[in-house]
């Protein structure tokens, strides 16, 4: 892990939680759900982490900072997508760092076993990116994991975009990501923000990357509970569940 960086998504509003607070300052257990991934992060990439902060970047950064004040901070003043918060981050990075491990701040239960898991498939096969992905009985909302014949990933579809047979598809991208730093910076440089949005998604580096020719990995996370992601107060209630259910003897 030592030319390994780890980037946490946390700027965003986080509308569908409705409340002011931002998102990944709401409370699970008493706790805000960024800690948890902090926590993870920092065991894996010691200094090396960057928290992309936008909503109440103070608070955020206030919350960050008390319990890990090695962690290094990019803003996002403008919530122009997940990619374009990448490259806000990238700037922050030691020169040193080759890889770069993406996370999110909203998904709190993402264990070391599995991010290790993922660098270290990541580096032994040279991926270009590399990704978690996960198979769910009921995907929708999800964005689908489009696969050649040799299982190769070729593309991330969204749900708002997927055709039926697409829809059929089970495997979904969890959000987490494993990139080779100098082919996200030339990824991300063609990603063009030809959607109602207006934004840069993070998830078409993948078809780029495959268009290019350049390798595409994946490990799949078995345990759902791992990439519960909090979007809505009712996912808060869940996570809450989650942790209660872990404490059982």
């Amino acid at each position: 892990m030592e030319k390994t960086a780890v980037i946490i998504l946390a700027a965003g509003k986080g509308t569908r939680m409705k409340s002011p607070t931002a998102k990944v300052l709401h409370p699970i257990r008493n706790t805000p759900m960024i800690q948890f991934v902090l926590d993870t992060a920092v065991r894996l990439a010691g200094d090396n982490v960057v928290v992309v902060v936008g909503t109440q970047a103070d608070r955020v950064k206030d919350v960050v900072s008390a319990s890990h004040p090695e962690v290094g901070f990019a803003l996002q003043e403008n919530q122009l997508g997940t990619g374009h918060a990448v490259l806000c981050a990238l700037p922050v990075l030691d020169e040193s760092i080759e890889h770069v491990l993406i996370l999110c701040g909203d998904v709190p239960f993402l264990r070391i076993k599995t991010l290790s898991s993922l660098v270290h498939t990541h580096v032994r096969q040279n991926n270009s990116i590399t990704l978690v992905g996960a198979r769910l009985k009921n995907p929708h909302g999800y964005g689908r994991l489009v696969m050649n014949d040799r299982k190769e990933v070729t593309r991330i579809v969204e749900e708002a975009d997927a055709k039926e047979e697409e829809k059929r598809i089970t495997l979904i991208n969890t959000g987490i990501y494993c990139v080779h730093r100098q082919s996200l910076v030339t990824m991300l440089g063609q990603v063009k923000p030809d959607n109602a949005q207006k934004e840069i998604y993070l998830t078409d580096i993948v078809g780029i990357a495959a268009d290019d020719g350049l390798p595409i990995g994946m490990i799949e996370c078995e345990d759902q509970n791992e990439i519960l992601g909090i979007n809505t107060i009712q996912d808060l209630e869940r996570a809450e569940s989650v942790i209660s259910s872990d404490e059982k003897p």
